[in-house]
């Protein structure tokens, strides 16, 4: 079962900020209902009042549907709301023609103040939402033009002097353009904010990228350099067994023997044991957090450890990292590495974890064949050494890994530390 906000907290920040977006639009609709429809009882009576109340969230709620699809088509999840936005425009107008009506024929006073409300601020409104709907500079300026030159051109009917229709055109053309510009700067501000996180991604998997090559560069320098003597010794021995010379089975002893250091050479390259320092692989996983946009932290000391206790570290490290670029939504990872009672703990603390039940890592995450947590258990236990996964806190992880050292480098990793 989710805690409250828990919806909120698993989101992407990209889908935070489409979230956000997309009800202030909506909070548009909102402003409208209560800045023309709800202000109007203070000025006409009940009747009128409530007329006009209807009309305008009649047309608020069009509003609403019309931002929400073209947020959608601007995401290309939906095509362009073209007869959606036609559709807007007939309810502009009828509205906007019934508040003339109204102002016209209906009581004098305060009745034309809150008619003349409504049939301003509804092209307002629609001048701004329908931008939303179009593409290009032009055809967003000719939006709001056309509704200033629509505003301006049903006026004709109450008999208002040019002048005055020409105010209330320029006010519709100032007052829809502010909104239509803050609409495209909100939709700017989205479509940047999901172009920074494809960036990030795309830098997290160039830096995997990078990681592969050199294991590729590590694997060809392996395995090139034994294949050719591999090869030439088996030319030699051909030829001398061709002459029936005895040093031919030397030959292929030895070939024997760089086959089977080959594949001990290519064993560790696999599991990660081939010079496998903790230091180097704290400086990737700090490479590869960075790139990714999330703020990793390490502090503490790796010199003077065994290499056995420093490779089966550095893969907790390696799957630690896997497992906060793969799960929930990190900002910071700290790593620590301390000694303490004769043991090096090395700790991993992220703050992706959403508030949720269910949502801590169970001890099969990442899979099997050596990978996750359970895998890692198997690694240090070759070391004596055990691993903890759990919540450290609100909204926290936290792994920690503890393995004991010999005597010797017990004492020189605490000198070091001193």
């Amino acid at each position: 079962m989710r805690r409250p906000g828990g919806w909120w907290r698993t989101k992407s920040t990209p889908e935070k900020v489409e979230t956000y977006t997309r009800w202030s639009f909506h909070f548009f609709g909102v402003i409208e209902v209560f800045a023309l429809g709800v202000s109007a009882y203070g000025r006409t009576g009940a009747g009128l009042a409530t007329l006009l109340c209807l009309l305008v969230t009649a047309h608020a709620a069009v509003c609403m549907l019309v931002s929400s699809r073209a947020l959608d088509w601007t995401r290309g999840r939906r095509p362009q709301p073209v007869r959606l936005m036609w559709t807007l425009v007939v309810v502009s107008a009828v509205v906007s023609i019934t508040a003339v009506g109204i102002a016209e024929r209906g009581p004098a006073g305060e009745v034309e103040t809150a008619a003349g409300s409504v049939y301003g601020g509804v092209l307002c409104f629609a001048a701004g939402i329908i931008t939303l709907g179009v593409s290009g500079r032009r055809r967003m300026v000719a939006v709001v033009g056309g509704f200033a030159v629509g505003a301006g051109l049903l006026t004709f009917p109450l008999e208002m002097p040019v002048l005055a229709s020409v105010v209330l055109a320029g006010l519709v053309m100032v007052t829809g353009g502010f909104l239509a510009v803050t609409s495209i700067f909100s939709l700017w501000l989205l479509n940047a904010v999901y172009a920074l996180d494809d960036a990030k991604e795309t830098r997290a998997r160039l830096a995997v990228a990078e990681e592969r090559l050199r294991f590729g560069r590590d694997l060809h320098d392996v395995m090139g350099r034994n294949l050719a003597v591999i090869a030439l010794k088996s030319e030699l021995a051909v030829q001398l067994s061709r002459r029936g010379r005895p040093e031919a089975v030397e030959q292929m002893i030895e070939v024997q023997r760089i086959a089977q250091e080959s594949q001990r050479e290519v064993r560790d390259v696999v599991r990660g044991y081939r010079e496998a320092a903790l230091e180097v692989e704290l400086a990737g996983a700090r490479g590869v957090l960075t790139a990714a946009g999330i703020t990793a932290k390490v502090t503490g000391e790796t010199a003077g450890l065994p290499a056995e206790v420093q490779s089966a570290l550095g893969w907790v490290v390696r799957e630690a990292t896997t497992n906060v670029l793969r799960h929930g939504d990190a900002k910071e990872v700290a790593v620590t590495v301390r000694m303490s009672g004769g043991r090096v703990v090395l700790t991993v603390e992220n703050d992706g974890v959403a508030e949720t039940t269910g949502d801590v890592p169970s001890a099969d995450t990442g899979g099997s064949g050596g990978s996750g947590l359970a895998g890692l258990r198997e690694r240090l236990s070759a070391v004596d050494g055990t691993l903890e996964a759990g919540p450290g806190g609100r909204g926290v992880f936290r792994l920690t890994a503890a393995v004991p050292l010999p005597d010797a480098a017990a004492g020189a990793a605490l000198g070091v530390a001193s």
